[in-house]
């Protein structure tokens, strides 16, 4: 069986699939090309999408959208899979067992993959969804999730890449749909990133900053190397 990592707390909140975020923000976010983005929420002449936003017009993205578009980077950057396989996995999806109950099978299934094709557990066995079902060698690796997280409360939330897309990457920064309407916040807080650098821009010092907010430098630090990054 798949492992679904929605909970049944984000399906009945629907703030997770509120539009909220253009395609130039999700850029920012993801460290996605924007041309990229576009063809994997929009498509190009008969090449349907990948993702379906969740408003076409104007193009914006949900807060899945975004985990979507997360989890379809981790798999081209991270294991070079092919967009024709992948493709060919959430079609096996959409016509299987899985359909009616999976609005984003990116997000909410725990693939596997051998570098080459996607696949899932499913009765004691490895199914290779690129393969219309085939049988599968277990020599795998475990999808790349590390950034999703569901907390205490059963709710999803999504630690970004700041500065290289590496497993041990700090989780210092987060976005969640429930706090600060879904903007980047410091981990564990209500703190803005945007409010942090602004201070820090108009020259109040990384170790004032720390003071008043109650936080570790690091944090500060992080928090200013964020926006920093997303203004550049």
């Amino acid at each position: 069986m798949a492992v679904l990592t929605q909970t049944a707390r984000v399906q009945r909140d629907q703030r997770y699939e509120t539009p909220m975020y253009g395609v130039s923000e999700a850029e920012l976010y993801l460290r996605v090309p924007v041309m990229t983005l576009g063809y994997w929420l929009t498509g190009k002449g008969n090449v349907p999408p990948i993702i379906d936003l969740a408003s076409k017009e104007p193009k914006r993205l949900s807060f899945m959208n975004l985990l979507e578009c997360h989890m379809l980077s981790a798999m081209r950057s991270l294991y070079r899979l092919r967009l024709p396989k992948i493709r060919s996995a959430l079609r096996s999806l959409s016509t299987g067992d899985y359909a009616r109950r999976l609005p984003h099978p990116l997000v909410q299934i725990r693939f596997l993959t051998d570098g080459v094709n996607l696949l899932i557990h499913e009765m004691d066995r490895l199914v290779d969804l690129s393969r219309h079902g085939q049988l599968a060698i277990p020599q795998v690796m475990e999808a790349y999730l590390q950034r999703i997280e569901v907390d205490q409360e059963g709710l999803l939330q999504f630690y970004p890449f700041v500065m290289s897309k590496r497993p041990d990457e700090p989780k210092f920064i987060v976005i969640s749909p429930r706090i600060s309407f879904g903007k980047p916040v410091v981990a564990g807080t209500g703190i803005s990133t945007a409010v942090i650098a602004s201070r820090f821009n108009a020259r109040e010092s990384v170790t004032d900053l720390a003071r008043e907010y109650g936080l570790e430098e690091r944090q500060i630090e992080e928090a200013i190397r964020w926006e920093t990054r997303a203004a550049a």
